[in-house]
């Protein structure tokens, strides 16, 4: 054989490798902060199924979500545009503006991959989509198949308690999106997750690679937990761990904290604001710690379920959630807020024969989508505002963004986050204030430098960038070509 000739054979089974036709087996969370996670560093919530996934993935330590709620972020990287160029700003699918284009799974759906979904993947709102199993502001042309997984919510049987606005400790359990704590009666199927884990290891059966209905296809795989999203529930088994509540360690409270703070920074709910007592906050952080294992756990189930049935070696494998989540930091609780803690987002990529890794690199949920069609050696639309990050998973120091860009909407709230500052701006004239922080001398944001002379000049710097990146976020013309 020609020397041409074999080293033409060669390259192209090299293409064949690179864009083997993996599965994809897409797990998110709702409502769930890196700094909950055992494999973030946190050394009082113990998350090993996750942690075992980090062990053999890719962990990003700077991963952003584009919508600070579920609405706009869900929407967002599930068709491949930011907020603004769907006009996606709160609960509702992005298809009316992206017309015939796309989304993310409906891309791998018309590749010929089965293309399923269970429970929460666009929003749903929780409890009460939840309690109705009804399918939220689902998109049905994205899915082969979707299945809800209806549970008893905040009314489940067990010992409870409503934290917020309860200062007198009258109030029954109440449902809406409140601060309640529910230690659960009965086993983890009762739960909407529990049915969730169930349900997916169904699916994943129907792809064995020995026994299943389906061997030899391909999936995208959507598996959609609501906890630790309110109400903190979850059964009993999995509070021991937390309690006493009194033993839980709030963050530094530190006076003056909120003196630079224009008045749209300060989150919607705060212990001051919800009435909350030092003993009702310890317990909400030990409720959502609870939470968090319970979820956990089914992802473990998940997983076990993926490498029982033969697909660990043919699965990339994605760990996230829609939007981090305040627990006590500046005295601010939930999300809605752009500092860290609730812009930022988990984020674990694990590709079949992939080195494990850490990233420090800056990355967006937008851009699961390029790279995972990348990886499967699928076209997509060169409108896709994603970037490919598939590089940094061979070497996590390749960076392709130079800022994260993310929105809370309600607020008319705005984020550029380098790898050196934060800015955040209100209005998109500024006109709400404006916050800067020096990530490198002050990661847990404590600072505001916007309104010192020595930073007004980066401060106006930053604002005429947010400008120029509206701009441009804006003017996508949600195009079809592909590349």
């Amino acid at each position: 054989m020609k020397k041409t000739t074999v080293l033409l054979l060669l390259t192209l089974l090299g293409s064949l490798c690179a864009h083997a036709k993996y599965n994809v087996l897409f797990i998110i969370s709702d409502d769930l902060t890196y700094t909950a996670l055992s494999c973030y560093g946190n050394t009082v919530c113990e998350t090993p199924n996750i942690d075992r996934l980090a062990d053999k993935g890719v962990r990003f330590t700077r991963a952003y979500c584009q919508g600070t709620y579920c609405g706009p972020s869900r929407a967002s990287f599930m068709s491949g545009y930011y907020p603004h160029a769907t006009e996606a700003l709160g609960y509702k699918s992005p298809r009316p503006k992206i017309g015939d284009r796309q989304t993310w799974s409906q891309l791998f759906k018309d590749n010929g991959y089965w293309s399923g979904r269970v429970s929460k993947i666009y929003h749903m709102g929780v409890p009460g989509g939840i309690e109705d199993g009804g399918h939220g502001a689902d998109d049905e042309l994205s899915w082969t198949e979707r299945y809800n997984s209806q549970g008893p919510e905040w009314a489940a049987p067990g010992d409870a308690e409503t934290l917020e606005n309860n200062a007198d400790g009258k109030k029954p359990a109440v449902g809406g999106n409140t601060f309640v704590v529910v230690e659960a009666d009965g086993d983890d199927y009762v739960h909407s997750d529990g049915k969730t884990a169930r349900k997916a290891e169904e699916l994943i059966q129907q792809f064995d690679k020995k026994t299943g209905s389906r061997k030899g296809e391909k999936f995208w795989l959507g598996v959609g937990f609501v906890r630790p999203h309110v109400p903190l529930i979850a059964p009993a088994s999995y509070y021991p761990p937390f309690k006493p509540y009194d033993k839980m360690v709030l963050p530094p409270k530190i006076p003056g904290d909120w003196d630079d703070i224009p008045t749209p920074g300060i989150n919607y709910k705060t212990s001051q604001g919800m009435e909350m007592d030092i003993r009702r906050q310890k317990k909400l952080l030990g409720g959502y710690y609870a939470s968090v294992a319970y979820m956990d756990a089914q992802v473990g189930k998940v997983l076990d379920a993926l490498e029982d049935a033969g697909l660990e070696d043919e699965t990339i494998v994605i760990f996230t959630s829609d939007h981090g989540y305040h627990l006590g930091e500046h005295d601010f609780w939930s999300k809605v807020s752009l500092r860290d803690p609730s812009a930022g987002v988990p984020l674990i990529i694990s590709v079949p024969g992939k080195e494990p890794a850490v990233c420090n690199s800056l990355t967006e949920l937008l851009d699961l989508y390029p790279t995972t069609a990348k990886l499967c050696g699928l076209d997509y639309p060169t409108a896709n505002q994603g970037k490919d990050i598939s590089a940094m998973l061979d070497n996590p120091s390749v960076e392709v963004r130079n800022a994260a860009f993310s929105v809370a909407p309600m607020r008319k709230g705005f984020l550029l986050r380098t790898q050196e500052y934060s800015y955040i701006q209100y209005g998109e004239d500024a006109e709400g204030g404006v916050e800067l922080f020096d990530i490198q001398t002050d990661p847990e944001q404590y600072h505001n430098l916007a309104q010192l002379p020595e930073y007004k000049f980066l401060a106006n710097a930053f604002k005429q960038r947010m400008t120029e990146t509206l701009a441009e976020v804006r003017n996508n013309d949600l195009g079809i070509t592909y590349k």
